[in-house]
């Protein structure tokens, strides 16, 4: 086995391919159109572009986008819920919220339909007290009619679960017995944590994603058996690390927003590498646009998020927003005048016009390819010879120019203006609103289309300088292959900090520590490092909103020392005059939750093997017209990736790889530095 890690990261248009030889630290990369509705097709298609033999592969690790999509789509598995009695229309009230502010009626609908939500009598109390035993008998009858209607998957939901699983586990062994696959989700098992509507939507949508996912994931693993793969197949998450695929067909729910999660860790990695602690992560695909924040070389978690209104996911998410303005997304007109982008996309099939596919609608691409800011004869991907700039011509003048009275030209000025326009509002929206400032921080972009844009942001935002990585538009991929493998626990405890049983805490510690090492012990990965940390929810009696409390625990050789009470309120204290810069007098500490994690840190690849070699001053290899602003400029386009290290190009110029085009605008320069990383920063001389 010749030890090649190879990342796939599956998007709405691309499926991009990072291969890394590890013994001598080259890579190649790939990138072919997603196939649908089956994304396993250009999956194998991808890897097979690099590796003919996939007995020479160690490990796969994937980025997916088919739990996502199953749930934007709903186009999960039909699911049947078991609940407490009266517990039937949880998912369905939520929070009483509702997805547009004015109207009496909501239109949410679950995705599990009412009549397939069954209720048998039990129940728990918030201490733990069981009040009613489980009816088996009402349990096992449930099950046979959810059989019966067509359910492939059930999640069981009972109240309180988190306090005592003791009626949940014995009513989920007896439906495991008879229900015909492994499709059996419970709340104490999945989110073991008050709150009730969040654990049971994120439970319910953990049943919902399991028939599609696991078979998805199956069919990828027998594929690759088939041609001669004997190495381990991982699956990245949403908290950004890496999990094996029993885990995640397991636990799918944990998959959400798993390929995008992987791009902002490779982000990380690559502008830590650079010397930059801080930086705004812009990927950049045909369907959407999606920003991340990176400070002092942390991303940024988030304990829930929103799919969609109404399916919310509680489980540790990197913070991602995500707009609809890629480059497939469609540019139109509404009836007042006004142009839009997306959130309509022409993805891979279609795609924008000039693939010349049957889209009649111009897209972001499209405008790009009008004003000569991508190459017309040499389209990313690989499918197609030639871009028809013509056609995008003609679509941009029917369904921009003319209803605007803008010529050609001008009208794909004006797509890109309000492209860039949307896209800069999502960057202010994780940098400015939430209190950090653009200035101190890099912009990378990536994804097939981010590199485009990299000086619109700067000049709209106000950020100093972007950094463009080695392979730009297979970046997530990239990230695959430097993920950590990590795995997340949560658990009540709902105690004030004067009563707390210390060594109750220690044994959820504990269990927590055997459960992940145990998976990491699973893993037939090389770890350099295993890594714990633990947090508690904390928050003073009365309040609503909780902190999360760091606690420096130690843990020799597996076996775990729990935190006292003086250290547990120290820890409280350092966290909340951090947060609110005051404590309050006499307040009671309460603790809610205790989160741990157990991270198992991966080899990294050196990053200098990326870079250029020679040290040939660069001459362009050709030269042809560009409009920036509003004229055409004489415009040098180099080959990027034979670039040597040092060199410093002045805008306008662009720089041509096979995933991605980089455009350096005029008053702009680009110098790539000893990772083969392009720094686009205003010319000297100029502010």
């Amino acid at each position: 086995m010749s030890g090649r890690m190879i990342g796939v990261d599956v998007g709405g248009t691309f499926t991009d391919v990072f291969v890394l030889n590890e013994q001598d630290g080259t890579a190649e990369v790939a990138k072919v159109p997603t196939t649908r509705p089956d994304q396993s097709g250009g999956f194998l298609d991808g890897i097979s572009q690099r590796v003919s033999d996939l007995s020479e592969i160690s490990v796969v690790i994937h980025g997916t986008t088919a739990g996502t999509n199953a749930l934007l789509e709903r186009k999960g598995a039909k699911t049947g819920v078991i609940c407490t009695d009266g517990l039937r229309d949880v998912l369905e009230m939520r929070r009483r919220d509702r997805p547009r502010t004015w109207g009496l009626r909501g239109d949410f609908e679950p995705v599990v339909d009412r009549r397939d939500r069954l209720e048998v009598p039990e129940r728990t109390l918030a201490d733990g007290t069981i009040r009613t035993p489980v009816d088996l008998e009402a349990v096992r009858g449930a099950a046979r009619q959810l059989r019966e209607q067509g359910c492939e998957a059930v999640a069981i939901l009972f109240a309180n679960a988190y306090a005592n699983a003791q009626n949940e586990a014995a009513a989920v062994e007896a439906v495991r017995e008879i229900w015909p696959n492994p499709h059996v989700s419970a709340s104490s098992e999945i989110l073991p944590e008050i709150r009730e509507f969040e654990r049971f939507s994120t439970t319910a949508l953990n049943a919902y994603l399991q028939p599609e996912v696991s078979g998805y994931l199956h069919r990828l693993e027998n594929a690759l058996k088939a041609g001669g793969f004997d190495g381990e197949f991982m699956i990245v998450q949403s908290n950004g690390g890496v999990m094996a695929v029993d885990t995640a067909c397991r636990l799918p729910v944990r998959t959400a927003l798993s390929g995008p999660a992987a791009g902002v860790i490779a982000a990380g990695y690559i502008a830590s590498s650079a010397g930059f602690q801080n930086v705004i992560t812009g990927d950049m695909g045909g369907t959407s646009f999606d920003v991340s924040l990176i400070s002092d070389g942390h991303s940024m978690l988030s304990p829930q998020t929103s799919i969609d209104f109404g399916m919310v996911v509680r489980t540790p998410m990197i913070e991602i927003t995500t707009i609809g303005a890629g480059g497939g997304s469609i540019a139109w007109v509404d009836k007042g005048g006004l142009l839009n982008i997306g959130p309509e996309s022409a993805g891979s099939d279609p795609g924008p016009v000039a693939y010349g596919l049957g889209n009649t609608r111009p897209t972001v691409t499209d405008a790009n390819v009008v004003l000569g800011r991508i190459d017309p004869d040499n389209p990313i991907g690989g499918k197609l010879t030639r871009l028809d700039v013509e056609a995008a011509a003609a679509a941009i003048n029917t369904h921009v120019g003319e209803p605007l009275s803008l010529d050609t030209v001008q009208a794909a000025e004006a797509i890109l203006r309000v492209a860039n326009s949307r896209m800069a509002g999502a960057i202010r929206l994780v940098s400015i609103e939430r209190g950090f400032d653009p200035k101190h921080f890099a912009f990378m972009p990536f994804g097939g289309g981010g590199a485009l844009h990299a000086g619109a942001m700067l000049s709209e935002v106000g950020i100093a300088r972007a950094i463009v990585p080695r392979y730009p538009g297979v970046t997530s991929a990239m990230g695959c292959v430097i993920a950590d493998m990590r795995q997340d626990f949560v658990q009540t405890i709902n105690t004030l900090v004067d009563t707390l049983d210390e060594a109750a805490l220690g044994s959820f510690m504990q269990s927590h520590v055997d459960q992940g090492m145990s998976l990491l012990d699973a893993a037939r990965t090389r770890f350099e490092t295993r890594g714990l940390t633990f947090e508690l929810d904390m928050a003073y009696v009365g309040q609503t909103h909780t902190v999360s409390v760091p606690l420096s625990v130690s843990a020799e050789n597996g076996k775990v020392t729990p935190p006292t009470r003086a250290d547990i309120e120290s820890a409280f204290d350092t966290a909340y005059q951090a947060t609110f810069g005051r404590l309050l007098k006499g307040g009671v500490r309460r603790i809610l939750n205790l989160r741990s994690s157990v991270t198992g840190l991966r080899p990294k690849f050196d990053l200098r093997a990326l870079a250029p070699v020679g040290t040939d001053a660069p001459d362009p290899k050709a030269r042809r017209k560009v409009h920036f602003g509003n004229e055409w400029h004489e415009t040098g386009i180099f080959d990027r990736l034979s670039l040597p290290v040092e060199t410093v190009i002045n805008g306008p110029a662009i720089l041509e790889q096979p995933d991605t085009t980089v455009l350096v605008e005029p008053g702009l320069q680009a110098r790539v530095d000893a990772f083969g990383n392009t720094i686009i920063e205003p010319s000297e001389g100029q502010s």
